[in-house]
């Protein structure tokens, strides 16, 4: 079996992609890399926003491991526009998959986008990877995983939250718990 975690980033002081952790985020980050304790990890990748790397790094310097940036791991881009309703528009985004706001990426394409680092980490000679990502690709991702991961379960995720993917390898099947609260 592979022990895969999707990690969503510690409290953020902003949305835009250099939004560093507040003070309490700060804290979180430590409490994550106490929560890891000695579990041997392989893998880091990362979303290249500053406060998801900041949500790892301190872990990553305990366990002296690299962390590898991929932007397929950045959060997904709603709209180029600013909805006033973009509330609305983000769940109705989790009822049609499918469906594009003006500069957009449609759920599917974003959930596309972030499972295919969960498939390339599956295929690599490790046993344990840690993804550090944002809520609402993580929520698409865990969708992929459980068809009925929705708009209400991303309202639900907390800063930082942790699932954990467990590939059972001879018949490629993944469960999916939730480890942190």
């Amino acid at each position: 079996m592979k022990e895969i975690y999707l990690i969503r980033h510690c409290k953020a002081a902003g949305q835009e992609p250099e939004a560093v952790l507040t003070g309490e985020g700060v804290q979180q980050a430590e409490q994550l890399a106490a929560f890891f304790g000695g579990l041997p990890i392989d893998y880091i990748v990362s979303s290249p926003f500053t406060r998801a790397i900041a949500t790892i790094k301190p872990l990553a310097n305990i366990r002296q491991l690299e962390i590898h940036l991929d932007e397929r791991l950045a959060e997904r881009v709603l709209s180029s526009e600013n909805l006033a309703d973009w509330m609305e528009q983000l769940e109705a985004t989790y009822e049609d998959l499918d469906k594009r706001l003006p500069g957009g990426e449609t759920s599917r394409e974003a959930m596309q986008r972030g499972v295919s680092v969960v498939e390339e980490v599956n295929s690599m000679p490790i046993q344990r990877a840690l993804l550090v990502t944002h809520g609402n690709l993580m929520s698409l991702m865990l969708h992929r995983y459980m068809e009925h991961f929705g708009f209400k379960d991303w309202l639900a995720l907390s800063n930082p939250d942790i699932y954990k993917l467990t590939v059972h390898e001879e018949s490629d099947a993944v469960t999916v718990r939730r480890v942190w609260r």
